[in-house]
């Protein structure tokens, strides 16, 4: 449905410079507003008519460490692919965000993997780091929230901890547009029960498995 959108608005320019400099600083940062109006409805007009039975329940660690636990989450996902025509306005933007990420901050970064994930009503995800334990592959988490319409007393916030401490430093409510990045091996987080369904678009840039980062 209609055409696809690249990324080329300049005036992001200074948004990844904020992204750059909350990163070098405190490795983390929350935009109520990141992507261009156009770019952001777009995408979420396609996401939410994606048909809902080629979502799957998401797991929690990674091949042989893969495992379903819905004491631990209970969303659904369906990955996102670069050459989906509607995603790639989103793609783009996050391939300026890497050079941008790795120009100024030497991380390394060498790809970009995005799921959409959808919380029913009542569903969470239990305090975790999304780095898992003997890898560094995934570097820097990336969430846009895509919920229009939300209001505090339908829950679902994204509470961000830092290591070994019991209350979050920050509390992040999933409205339409807010985007944020943190770095996936410092910060764990959690999403508490939602009233209505919550939906995100979760990534992550990762490094190779060599890389000494």
């Amino acid at each position: 449905m209609n055409r696809p959108l690249s990324y080329t608005d300049s005036t992001n320019e200074d948004i990844f410079a904020r992204i750059c400099h909350a990163i070098a600083d405190d490795g983390y940062i929350v935009l109520p507003q990141a992507l261009p109006d156009e770019l952001l409805n777009y995408l979420f007009v396609n996401l939410i008519e994606l048909n809902p039975h080629e979502f799957e329940r998401a797991g929690i660690g990674r091949e042989e460490e893969f495992q379903k636990n819905r004491f631990v989450r209970q969303d659904t996902i369906h990955w996102l692919e670069p050459q989906m025509e509607f995603a790639q306005g989103y793609f783009a933007w996050m391939e300026e965000l890497r050079l941008r990420l790795n120009r100024h901050l030497f991380l390394g970064l060498f790809d970009y993997e995005a799921m959409f994930a959808h919380y029913p009503e009542g569903a969470f995800y239990k305090r975790h780091l999304d780095a898992f334990k003997g890898n560094t592959n995934r570097r820097l988490s990336t969430v846009l929230y895509l919920n229009p319409q939300w209001y505090p007393e339908d829950g679902g916030e994204l509470l961000i901890y830092q290591k070994r401490q019991k209350t979050p430093f920050a509390t992040v409510p999933p409205t339409y547009g807010t985007m944020v990045i943190f770095l996936s091996e410092k910060f764990p987080h959690e999403v508490l029960p939602a009233n209505k369904s919550r939906f995100s678009l979760t990534g992550w840039f990762r490094v190779n498995d060599q890389n000494p980062y």
